[in-house]
């Protein structure tokens, strides 16, 4: 893995879920979701871990924990915004070269998911197959899941296997989408919203415009994609569960116990 001290895991957390309000406060087990999900991003341990919110109250549930916050302006669009501003506050001096952004909705995450989307931008010798930004998929198994528009489907071309340390299936990205794509026979992916960025593509991709193709199909990576910069996705054999409404709550308090 790339060393520690060259790693950031930064959180963006708000308040204001349209479907969930103030999810990240919402109680799982003995603590908020956001310390839920701190907690295993802390325990992947491959670099230091920072909230990023404009809640005092977020602010409070993690440092109250011994967790590091930072508080960010209240009107960025999206989570890599306000990670953005985050880090040039934690680390002016630009110490860390590689961000990940870690949803705060993730209470179920498996930390071992941190490590694999990280994984592509340890590439050193080969600067030409080094991705700009790594993330992850997995393989489709559900039939409903192909024509949900809310899974989110990942269209890329299997990579060589010499690009891979890990024995792990990789894939470069061609498109994101709702659609059910690509259509024949094989295998679709779920995308899964974990991002990891060198520092440079993370500023280059903060200050790029929003896409025409972005705006439609409502996914921000599309940018990074339309700007010839170049995803990674590693395929892992898990999804953590992304909370979003009242019943995928009570879902990730059985998952942990809280019943």
């Amino acid at each position: 893995m790339p060393d520690k001290s060259d790693t950031l895991i930064m959180i963006p957390a708000r308040m204001q879920a349209n479907r969930l309000p103030g999810k990240p406060m919402a109680m799982i087990n003995d603590a908020p979701m956001i310390v839920q999900v701190w907690r295993r991003a802390c325990a992947a341990k491959v670099g230091h871990v920072v909230v990023a919110t404009d809640s005092e109250e977020i602010h409070k549930a993690i440092t109250d924990v011994g967790g590091q916050a930072q508080m960010t302006r209240a009107d960025h669009q999206s989570g890599s915004d306000r990670i953005a501003e985050a880090l040039n506050i934690v680390d002016p001096h630009k110490k860390a070269g590689l961000i990940v952004n870690l949803q705060g909705d993730l209470p179920t995450l498996e930390p071992e998911l941190v490590t694999a989307c990280l994984t592509p931008l340890k590439i050193q010798n080969h600067t030409l197959n080094r991705p700009d930004i790594a993330t992850l998929a997995a393989r489709i198994t559900l039939e409903h899941e192909r024509h949900n528009p809310n899974v989110v489907k990942v269209v890329g071309t299997p990579l060589p296997k010499s690009n891979n340390t890990d024995g792990l299936e990789r894939l470069r990205a061609l498109y994101f989408t709702r659609a059910t794509a690509p259509s024949g026979d094989g295998p679709l992916y779920h995308h899964i919203g974990i991002y990891a960025y060198t520092r440079n593509a993370l500023e280059r991709f903060i200050a790029l415009p929003p896409s025409p193709l972005e705006q439609r199909e409502r996914l921000e990576q599309l940018r990074a994609l339309e700007a010839g910069m170049h995803i990674d996705v590693t395929v892992v054999d898990t999804i953590p569960l992304g909370v979003d409404t009242p019943a995928d709550l009570e879902l990730a308090r059985q998952i942990l116990g809280d019943n």
